[in-house]
């Protein structure tokens, strides 16, 4: 992967930014879904107002729990940092709610002015976010990497065709062989955007 080519990067949020620690499998339990399901594409097939508002508010207080409960990512801040020197134009595109998402960036005090939600295109793994973000940028997705921790996140980079950079930091993943470039500490990351740029280190 040439990072020297990249223009723009878009981050998920929880496991990539910050770490949230959301029990997901807990949330499956607490709302009766079925075992491994996608939370949110398993919410739109229910029919029952009642269940969905349920599940609704369970996932919101979920989502803010994990949100005020969040703690930083090491290097994450310097990355941001390198990025904004180099002039390339940041975002995050999640799968979370906007109310959550706001608050764990402020937390930390990571300042990205772009913030999409599933309240504002499509949820991950359509490319909708990312093509809406490129568009406001003027880049073709090409120019891009989504930066993330989980198979949604290269498997939304690969529907964009765009480059896919995906943080494992156990070096564990099943699927790491699936993504553009993998990274065990954020400050590979920072490196590697340093190095193409030709930033002394």
């Amino acid at each position: 992967m040439d990072f020297s080519k990249i223009k723009g990067v878009i981050f998920d949020l929880d496991g990539t930014l910050v770490d949230t620690k959301l029990d997901f499998d807990w949330l499956r339990d607490e709302l009766n879904f079925p075992n491994q399901a996608p939370i949110l594409e398993h919410l739109a097939t229910l029919t029952c107002q009642q269940q969905i508002s349920h599940a609704q508010q369970c996932i919101y207080d979920h989502e803010m729990a994990g949100a005020k409960a969040a703690e930083a990512i090491e290097g994450v801040a310097e990355l941001i940092a390198t990025l904004r020197l180099l002039n390339i134009p940041m975002a995050v595109l999640t799968r979370n709610m906007r109310d959550a998402s706001h608050y764990s960036l402020a937390k930390f005090n990571l300042d990205i002015p772009l913030v999409v939600t599933r309240e504002d295109c499509r949820a991950k793994p359509d490319p909708e976010g990312i093509l809406k973000i490129a568009e406001q940028w003027q880049l073709s997705p090409q120019e891009i990497a989504y930066v993330g921790d989980y198979w949604f996140d290269i498997e939304v980079a690969k529907n964009a065709q765009s480059w896919s950079c995906l943080y494992d930091p156990l070096l564990n993943k099943a699927y790491r062989d699936q993504a553009d470039w993998v990274y065990q500490h954020v400050s590979e990351l920072t490196l590697a955007f340093k190095q193409s740029h030709k930033v002394q280190v």
